[in-house]
């Protein structure tokens, strides 16, 4: 019998989740919201990597530790072998320092869930895509190798890639979107919605837009502007009297959120969100979210697109009808569910009992 052969003979299947744990913020925040779910499925297995990428510390990030605990899910690190009928490897730019991913996978399929996007706005790599799926390829046997994309955009810069890459006959792409689950509590809108703006990100230079675009979304005139996650623009002394600049952690995200009525989120133009959840998180929070039409591609008629220029005159409109105000906000929440547990497990269900969904 060969090692394909018998890695799928139980009658539930044997899962495996690859990952580098120390990941902070969405990769490890989307592994621990699927692993409830896909332990519904069969045995889950956790298999967490030693990357370059954060050193030798064997840290864990604290939302996965938690899931893990609660599930009594084992997590081994450092597997010289790992054996499963379906394996879900997680964000492969971990791989992005090294050369060689030292552990043998052996599976039936093999996912691999695409949380970086590969090309960045403008066509530049994201990463060293090449030879981080090359890792992966030279140290799996499977029968079949399948790239997952999270969003709609995240989609575009994998099959993009592809079109130009030699490595590009030996992976498939998922037909569904890998996407983030959602679950957060709803709450309801202000009443009457004030011009209170805010954001929030982790604090790097690509998470933020040009000064100026940060200056026409959040302007003297307005009520209340809280950005946190400065520490950028703290350490670099760039500050305006009317922003409230707080480092990253200062206060919990529910705090943030009590502080304003408009999420307004924009990057670098060299950076683009492969999903986004602080999106989906201020929606859950019951704020209007604008934001610019890639990032909003990801969640549709959700959220509302503009260039910075524009957030003004949305804001004053919305402010001055606090009914839109509301209308919007559940419409966003209602177009969320479709980032729910229940949504994630249907996918997920196909995956696990179908040969069918994906593409060469």
């Amino acid at each position: 019998m060969s090692e394909l052969q018998a890695v799928g003979r139980s009658n539930a299947p044997k899962i495996a989740y690859v990952i580098e744990p120390r990941f902070s913020g969405g990769t490890s925040a989307a592994v621990a919201a699927e692993l409830p779910v896909a332990a519904q499925f069969g045995q889950v297995v956790v298999h967490a990597i030693t990357s370059r990428t954060f050193g030798g510390n064997q840290h864990i990030s604290p939302v996965l530790r938690r899931v893990l605990d609660e599930l009594n899910i084992p997590l081994i690190w450092d597997a010289p072998r790992i054996n499963a009928d379906f394996v879900f490897l997680h964000n492969p730019s971990f791989l992005k320092y090294q050369d060689t991913l030292n552990t043998r996978i052996i599976a039936r399929d093999l996912y691999v869930i695409t949380h970086e996007n590969f090309l960045r706005p403008g066509g530049a790599e994201g990463f060293d895509v090449a030879a981080c799926l090359n890792q992966i390829e030279t140290s799996a046997i499977s029968l079949r190798k399948t790239l997952a994309p999270i969003s709609p955009y995240n989609r575009r810069t994998v099959t993009d890639w592809l079109a130009t890459s030699r490595v590009a006959r030996q992976w498939e792409v998922l037909d569904n979107d890998w996407f983030n689950i959602c679950q957060s509590d709803m709450r309801g809108p202000c009443e009457r919605p004030q011009d209170r703006r805010g954001r929030h990100s982790r604090p790097g230079f690509e998470k933020f837009p040009a000064i100026a675009d940060l200056d026409n979304c959040f302007p003297p005139h307005s009520q209340c502007n809280v950005i946190l996650g400065a520490d950028a623009l703290l350490n670099a002394r760039v500050l305006r009297a009317h922003w409230k600049l707080l480092p990253f952690d200062a206060i919990s995200v529910e705090e943030f959120f009590g502080m304003i009525d408009f999420f307004v989120y924009f990057t670098a133009p060299t950076w683009q969100e492969s999903f986004g959840r602080v999106v989906a998180e201020a929606i859950a929070a019951g704020k209007v979210v604008l934001t610019n039409p890639d990032t909003g591609a990801t969640f549709g008629n959700a959220v509302l697109t503009c260039e910075p220029a524009g957030v003004d005159k949305i804001i004053t409109d919305l402010v001055a009808n606090p009914k839109k105000y509301h209308d919007q906000v559940a419409k966003s929440q209602a177009a969320l569910k479709a980032y729910s547990p229940e949504k994630f497990k249907a996918m997920l269900s196909g995956i696990l009992s179908a040969d069918s969904g994906v593409h060469p």
